[in-house]
C-alpha cells in the first residue's frame, strides 16, 4: 500500500429534515451569501425550507450558477462577496454550484488575476485566505459535498479546469435524500454513472496490496449497479435515494483514494468533450472510459478481470477474457442507465474531436497521463477517435 495522509473536516449531516439545523451550523452573525443554481430550488421546497432555518441571519442570495460552472459568472459573485463583507457562504444545489463556491471562497482574497487559479491549477490550504462555507446537497453526483476539489469552465476559452486544496472542504454539508424525488430522469441517470467512474478512476489500475480499498471501491461499484435502474424509476422510494446519495459522496470523499493509485485520464478527456459541446459531464465519461480500458488493456486487465468477476461476476479461461467481458459488462450497464456511448450520438460535430483535445493537451503541457503516466497524446488520439 502506498503512503497516505487521510485529512476530511467536512461535519456530514445525512437524513431527512437535517435542514432544520442550519441555524446551528452557520457562524451566529455571520452575513451569509446564498448560492443556487438556475431555480429548482424554488420548486422542490429546498429555498424554502433554507430560508425559514435561515430567518435570523442577514442575506444576500445569488442565483444563476451553471451546470459546469462558469468563471465568467463566478466572479460577478465574488465581487458581491467582497462589497458586501459576506463571511460565510451557503452552496444551495448540486456539484456545480458548490464546485462554484468553492472557486468564489478562494478566489475572494486570491492576490493576482483570479484567473490564474484555474490556469495554474491553485491549491489553498490557508484557512484564513478564504470564506467559509456550506452547503446543502439537491443532486447527487459529484461528492463535491465531502472533498476539496472543483471543476469552473472558463467559456471565453472553452476550458474546462480544476482548482482545490484542503482550505476548500465545506465546513458541513446537509444531505437529505428526499430531494432525489423531484430530479429529473436524466439527473439521476448522470449522478449514478458519475459516482459509478469517480469509483473506477481510483479503481481500475492495476493491482496493490490495498485490499480494504479494493473491497470499499467495488461495494459502491455493486450497489450502484443494483440500485441504478430503480432509483431512476422509483426516486421518491427512501432506501434506493438514500444509497445513492451515500454512494455518490463515498465515491469521491477521499476515503478509496488512499493507498492506491489513481487514473483520472477519462476525466480529462471527458471535460474537454463538455467545453466542446456541451454534453452532460457523466455522459462524456461514459463515451470515453470504455475505449481507454481498451486501448490501454494491456496495463489494466488484471485490474478489469477483478473488476468483472467482483462486481459483474464473469467468468472465464484467463485474464484477458474476464477482462474483456467487464468491459463489456460496463457499456451494458451504461446503456441500461440511458447513456449514449458514442460521441456521434451526442453530437454532429465531431470529426476533429481528437487532434483539438491532443494539440489543447500538448500546449498545456498534458503529454502523459494516467496512473502510471503512459497514456501518450497518441493514445489519447487513439481514444478519442474509437470514441466516435
Amino acid at each position: 500500500m502506498l503512503n497516505f495522509e487521510l485529512y476530511n473536516p467536512t461535519n456530514y449531516i445525512f437524513g431527512k429534515g437535517q435542514t432544520e439545523k442550519l441555524s446551528k451550523l452557520i457562524p451566529a452573525n455571520a452575513k451569509v451569501l446564498l448560492a443556487y443554481g438556475g431555480g429548482s430550488i424554488f420548486k422542490n421546497g429546498v429555498h424554502e425550507a433554507v430560508t425559514k432555518a435561515l430567518k435570523d441571519f442577514q442575506i444576500i442570495e445569488f442565483g444563476g450558477i451553471e451546470p459546469n460552472p462558469r468563471f465568467e459568472t463566478l466572479l460577478k459573485a465574488v465581487e458581491i462577496v467582497k462589497k458586501e463583507n459576506i463571511t460565510f457562504i451557503l452552496a444551495v444545489g448540486g456539484g456545480s454550484v458548490i464546485d462554484g463556491v468553492k472557486f468564489i471562497s478562494g478566489a475572494t482574497h486570491y492576490e493576482g488575476n483570479p484567473i490564474d487559479i484555474l490556469k495554474n491549477k491553485v491549491l489553498f490550504t490557508d484557512l484564513s485566505k478564504v470564506i467559509p462555507f456550506g452547503t446543502v446537497l439537491t443532486l447527487p453526483a459529484t461528492g463535491s459535498e465531502m472533498n476539496s476539489g472543483a471543476v469552473v469552465t472558463i467559456e471565453a476559452t472553452q476550458e474546462k479546469l480544476v482548482l482545490g486544496g484542503s482550505a476548500l472542504f465545506p465546513k458541513f454539508s446537509i444531505c437529505d435524500p428526499t430531494v432525489v424525488s423531484s430530479l429529473p430522469k436524466r439527473q439521476i441517470e448522470n449522478g449514478i454513472i458519475d459516482a459509478f467512474t469517480h469509483v473506477m478512476e481510483q479503481y481500475l489500475t492495476y493491482p496493490t496490496d490495498a485490499l480494504l480499498q479494493d473491497r470499499i471501491a467495488e461495494g459502491i461499484l455493486q450497489t450502484l449497479v443494483e440500485i441504478g435502474p430503480s432509483v431512476v424509476e422509483n426516486p421518491s422510494n427512501y432506501k434506493l435515494a438514500s444509497n445513492f446519495m451515500w454512494c455518490a459522496t463515498m465515491a469521491l470523499n477521499g476515503l478509496i483514494q488512499k493507498g492506491v493509485p489513481s487514473d483520472w485520464a477519462t476525466h480529462m478527456i471527458g471535460h474537454e468533450l463538455t467545453a466542446l459541446y456541451e454534453i452532460d459531464h457523466a455522459r462524456t465519461l461514459a463515451i470515453i472510459a470504455p475505449n481507454l480500458y481498451r486501448v490501454m488493456f494491456e496495463t489494466k486487465k488484471d485490474k478489469l478481470a477483478q473488476y468483472g468477476e467482483r462486481v459483474f461476476n464473469v467468468t472465464g479461461n484467463s485474464v484477458d477474457e474476464k477482462a474483456n467481458q467487464a468491459i463489456e459488462k460496463t457499456v451494458e450497464f451504461f446503456h441500461k442507465m440511458g447513456m449514449k456511448t458514442k460521441l456521434s450520438q451526442n453530437t454532429d460535430d465531431y470529426s476533429k474531436t481528437a487532434d483539438f483535445i491532443v494539440n489543447r493537451f500538448n500546449e498545456r503541457g498534458w503529454k502523459a497521463l494516467g496512473e502510471k503516466q503512459n497514456i501518450t497524446l497518441e493514445k489519447i488520439k487513439e481514444i478519442v477517435e474509437m470514441s466516435y
